[in-house]
């Protein structure tokens, strides 16, 4: 019987450590989690590049780096345009950077290739390997309640001063 105890005790003893948790770990579940992923980039460039595909270039804009496959110019199923905003400004959905370029081919174009072209052919179709008037990295998406109308409204407050400017 006392062995019968000992083991009863013990037992409790044991699911009482795994089940306790320490007030440190409940804060560190607690605490927010570290969000991921794109973040919200805008931009105004010096000509209509609206329709256009843009590519990544190196920092001294002599070579490509990024460029997408024809079937990667979509965003949930339409093509990935930029959505229009206040005062010219654009909001990227395709991964813009102060070293993109515009190519030749519309999105619509592009789409249609039958394969990727190499850098070679990429190259001679840019239209203007330094586009930008202005880019600025706009923070993480969840920090906006509605992503269009907040942007619209930080541009026309003229806020864009709060984000980073990228170029």
């Amino acid at each position: 019987m006392k062995s019968y105890s000992k083991i009863s005790v013990i037992f409790l003893i044991a699911m009482m450590l795994v089940s306790c948790k320490s007030q440190k770990d409940n804060q560190k579940l607690n605490q927010p989690a570290m969000v991921t992923g794109p973040v919200v980039i805008i931009y105004k460039t010096t000509g209509d590049y609206f329709m256009h595909v843009p590519v990544g270039l190196s920092d001294d804009k002599t070579t490509i780096v990024s460029y997408p496959a024809p079937g990667d110019v979509f965003y949930n199923g339409d093509l990935a345009y930029p959505v229009r905003l206040e005062d010219g400004y654009l909001l990227d959905r395709r991964g813009i950077s102060p070293n993109s370029a515009f190519l030749k081919w519309t999105y619509y174009e592009y789409s249609r290739l039958e394969k990727t072209p190499s850098t070679n052919e990429l190259m001679k179709m840019i239209l203007d390997a330094d586009p930008f008037i202005s880019i600025y990295d706009c923070g993480k998406p969840n920090r906006f309640n509605n992503l269009e109308e907040d942007l619209n409204l930080i541009i026309k407050t003229n806020k864009l001063s709060e984000f980073k400017r990228l170029k």
